[in-house]
């Protein structure tokens, strides 16, 4: 501070006492952010006491990224730091705003791999106006339902339209980017008009519309989640544990057929063919990616998924192509204690088998449906862990889970020991379980005959001997031909076509060749 008691500050001054450079304080000097309040005989520039404080409101604003024009008008008083504070965050937010859409152009051209050809074009399309996203949406369904008498349809598809919010994320309209491609693709439009010949055809429900299409959404509802919980179950599609879940998806779909050609009025044959066909005909999924996508861009919910739940419901009523007259011949011949000494023989030949996997053997292809070793022993496992929890009164759910963990030796053993102890000491045995009162000795034999199939493939897979269980196998071979001697052998079926066996195969090599295995 000079010391002729004015209390005014040189520039040097100044500069110690705030922290910023000589330089700077003069650049915002001469721009009329910091007058000076004098200047010394030499000409120098003097401050007054308040200099500091100015000085900090400037460095600030300019903190916040407010310009110098902007600055000064709010040193002079020509506008409150409230009004230049609301200028420039809407400033701000149309940066941000720009930021984000190039960023999401920028993550889209990375995912997709999009050649450089592709960048202009997909900066304009994510610069597109609302009513300019519509159009493209409109026109795509114009062109793809074009000569199609399906209103209902047209409607619902041009009634959805990609209304990005004022504020979208970076991941809406990185959807919309997608959605923008996806509707130039040929195979969208040919997907989307075959569900719209499909519409046409089914057409004609008796009733409210709104009424008709709330009626369909239930019953979609009821197949997805029916669906999904057979697979949690590990229900398999072919087994007569499918067909309750069949009957009752069929009676809850009928009503909606009411007024279309021909319609069903029980369940039946013909009832069963319509509904497999009108779900086959459904399966797309590019259709089911054009809905994700538009749920996407907008923030609404995505519809949930269909493939898990319409993979099984398509492949038991393929299964099961008419309702089912039970046998029961096949509960016939079910000696308890045979069956649980067969299960203690082949159990302790597998786990020879599963005790001699190595870990780098866990990667290894296996004659099963495309798994792994690892993948295949998870299964194993699975079997014993929900025939004890059937045996328990407490069926399992977690069928997709992980059960091996980090050692497949212990996870194994430890199943079978759960297992054995669930069937004595829950009766089991003796017992008779659901609708069909099927006795726990056959549910405890149909374990034997996954284990010892299953032990097959393991024993492919990793080169060792499959004639396993010598003793039990024989009897296990006969109570599979008895129990699923019956059974559909259709796509998506728990067994592909029996494979002929060569001569002299021993009990386990007719069993796997039975079940589908290619034993020669």
């Amino acid at each position: 501070m000079n010391e002729d008691g004015t209390g005014l500050l040189t520039i040097g001054e100044l500069a110690a006492l705030t922290g910023l450079p000589v330089k700077t304080i003069r650049s915002w000097s001469d721009q009329d952010l910091l007058p000076p309040a004098a200047r010394t005989p030499a000409g120098y520039r003097l401050y007054g006491p308040d200099a500091p404080a100015r000085l900090e409101i400037v460095r600030s604003l300019r903190a916040l990224g407010i310009g110098l024009v902007a600055i000064r008008s709010v040193l002079h008083h020509k506008r409150t730091v409230a009004e230049t504070a609301a200028q420039w965050a809407d400033a701000l937010d149309a940066q941000i705003r720009t930021l984000r859409l190039q960023s999401a152009v920028l993550r889209s051209v990375a995912a997709r791999g999009s050649a450089a050809e592709e960048l202009p074009y997909m900066t304009e399309l994510a610069r597109l106006s609302a009513r300019e996203r519509r159009l493209i949406i409109t026109d795509f369904v114009e062109d793809a339902l074009d000569g199609v008498d399906a209103p209902a349809y047209r409607s619902g598809l041009l009634a959805a339209t990609p209304e990005l919010p004022d504020d979208p994320t970076p991941e809406q309209i990185g959807a919309w980017l997608e959605l923008a491609a996806l509707v130039r693709e040929p195979e969208l439009r040919a997907a989307l008009r075959r569900l719209a010949e499909h519409s046409a055809r089914t057409a004609g429900a008796v009733g409210e519309p709104a009424a008709q299409e709330q009626a369909v959404i239930r019953v979609a509802e009821l197949m997805r989640v029916r669906g999904e919980e057979a697979v949690a179950a590990g229900i398999a599609p072919d087994s007569p544990a499918a067909e309750p879940v069949i009957a009752e998806l069929v009676a809850a779909w009928l009503p909606t057929q009411t007024g279309t050609a021909d319609p069903p009025t029980e369940d039946g044959p013909a009832a069963r063919a319509r509904l497999l066909e009108q779900l086959e005909t459904a399966a797309e999924p590019l259709a089911e990616r054009y809905w994700q996508l538009l749920c996407a861009v907008t923030g609404r919910p995505a519809p949930p998924r269909w493939d898990t739940a319409g993979t099984w419901t398509t492949a038991a009523l393929r299964a099961h192509p008419g309702p089912y007259e039970l046998d029961r011949s096949a509960f016939d011949g079910t000696d308890p204690d045979r069956v649980l000494r067969a299960f203690e023989e082949v159990t302790r030949d597998v786990a020879a088998l599963v005790a001699a996997v190595r870990p780098e053997d866990l990667a290894l292809p296996t004659p099963c449906a495309g798994w792994t070793v690892r993948q295949l022993l998870d299964h194993m496992v699975w079997e014993n862990l929900m025939a004890t929890s059937i045996a328990e009164d407490t069926p399992r759910a977690d069928h997709t889970a992980d059960h091996l963990g980090d050692d497949h030796r212990t996870a194994f053993a430890d199943s079978v020991r759960a297992a054995h102890t669930a069937f004595i000491g829950s009766g089991m045995l003796h017992r008779t379980y659901g609708p069909y009162e099927a006795p726990g000795a056959m549910i405890v034999q149909q374990v034997v005959v996954e284990l010892l199939a299953h032990g097959w493939d393991l024993a492919r897979a990793t080169g060792a001997p499959t004639a396993l269980a010598p003793e039990a196998a024989e009897e296990t071979l006969a109570a599979a031909y008895r129990i699923y001697g019956a059974a559909p052998r259709t796509e998506g079926s728990s067994f592909a076509p029996e494979r002929p066996a060569p001569p002299g195969a021993s009990a386990t090599d007719r069993l796997a060749a039975f079940l589908g295995r290619d034993v020669v």
